[in-house]
C-alpha cells in the first residue's frame, strides 16, 4: 500500500489509520459481458458506476444491517484487458475496485475468508434509469422482444444504462455474471421485465425485488378475485329471485346451467332484463298508495259565528 492509498482510505475514517491496521483487497464489481439473466451494463454505465461506487460499503447477502458491514471501497476504475472481448464481439470492460477492512478480532474471520478465496463473488446494488433492448434499441419495457430469444441471428439482451445510484455491494454465494462473479441486485424492477420472464417459460431466475413484486401482485389479485367472486354471488342470488317472478316456468337447474359460463357483464345484462320484466308483473308501489285520503273541514262552527 502506498502513501496515496492510505490517504484515500483515511478520508473515510474518524482517525488516521496506519498501514498495519488495515487489510486491503481488489474486487471486480461488474462488467459489460452478457450474464445469465441476459443483461449487461453499457460501457458508459460502467464509467459512471466507477464514480458512484467510491466510498460505498460492502455487506453480505444484501442484508442492510449496520452490523453486517464488512468493508468500504476507497478506489474504483474501469479497465479493458488487452485482447479480451465479450461473447458478442465487443471489447471487454470491467469495473475494478479496491476496498479496506480495519484489522481487529472481529474482522479476522472475514479477512481469512477473503484471503482463502471463500468470500470471492460479489453482487452490486444499484439503480439504473434505462433498460435498452439490444435488438431494436428501444426501451425494453415497451418493445416486443424477449431477452434470451434470437431474432434474425441476434440474441436479445437487456442493456443497463444511466445508473442513478450505487448503494451497496455484497459478498454472495451464487454469481450471475460468469467472468466478473457478480449477481446484480436492483431496488426496482419494471413490471414488464417480470412479465417477459414469465412468458419465456421454463426455468427462470428472479431477483429479490422481482420475487417481492410477484408476491405483492399475487396478494393484490387474490384480494380482487375474492371481491369479484362475492359480487358474482350477489348477482346470481338476485337473478334467481327475479327469475322466479319474471320466468316462473324456467327451472332452477336450467337457470344455473345458463348462468354458469356467463361473465360479469353478461350477468349484469341478464339481471337488468329480468328486473325490468319482474317490475312489469309486480310493479313497485308505495305501501299506502291504495289509501285515499280526504281532508274535510266542518264549517258549521264558523258559519254560526
Amino acid at each position: 500500500m502506498d502513501k496515496n492509498e492510505l490517504e484515500l482510505i483515511n478520508k473515510y475514517t474518524n482517525r488516521p489509520f496506519s498501514e498495519d491496521e488495515l487489510f486491503t483487497f481488489s474486487i471486480t464489481l461488474c462488467d459489460n459481458e452478457i450474464d445469465r439473466d441476459n443483461e449487461r451494463f453499457s460501457d458508459t454505465a460502467l464509467e459512471k458506476l466507477s464514480r458512484l461506487f467510491v466510498g460505498v460499503t460492502g455487506i453480505t447477502d444484501h442484508d442492510p444491517r449496520a452490523d453486517n458491514q464488512t468493508a468500504r471501497i476507497y478506489e474504483c476504475r474501469t479497465e479493458s484487458p488487452d485482447g479480451q472481448y465479450t461473447v458478442d464481439g465487443r471489447k471487454y470492460m470491467r469495473l475494478r475496485a479496491k476496498a479496506y477492512i480495519p484489522r481487529s478480532k472481529c474482522s479476522d474471520e472475514v479477512i481469512m475468508q477473503i484471503e482463502s478465496g471463500i468470500k470471492k463473488e460479489v453482487s452490486v446494488g444499484c439503480a439504473v434509469a434505462k433498460k435498452i433492448c439490444s435488438v431494436c434499441g428501444s426501451d425494453f419495457s415497451s418493445c416486443n422482444h424477449i431477452a434470451g430469444h434470437v431474432y434474425s441471428g441476434k440474441k436479445c439482451s437487456v442493456i443497463l444504462d444511466e445508473p442513478t445510484d450505487a448503494y451497496e455491494w455484497s459478498f454472495v454465494a451464487v454469481p450471475a455474471q460468469k467472468a466478473a462473479g457478480v449477481s446484480k441486485f436492483y431496488r426496482k424492477e419494471n413490471k414488464m421485465d417480470i412479465e417477459k420472464k414469465l412468458l419465456q417459460g421454463g426455468e427462470q431466475t428472479f431477483s429479490a425485488d422481482e420475487m417481492k413484486a410477484l408476491s405483492d401482485k399475487l396478494s393484490e389479485l387474490t384480494e380482487k378475485a375474492a371481491d369479484g367472486e362475492a359480487y358474482r354471488t350477489r348477482l346470481l342470488t338476485d337473478i334467481r329471485k327475479l327469475s322466479a317472478v319474471a320466468l316462473p316456468e324456467l327451472k332452477s337447474d336450467t337457470l344455473s346451467f345458463i348462468t354458469s359460463n356467463m361473465n360479469a357483464d353478461k350477468l349484469e345484462e341478464l339481471h337488468k332484463a329480468l328486473s325490468a320484466k319482474a317490475s312489469e308483473i309486480m310493479p313497485v308501489v308505495p305501501q299506502l298508495a291504495h289509501v285515499k285520503t280526504e281532508t274535510k273541514y266542518d264549517n258549521s262552527y264558523y258559519n254560526n259565528i
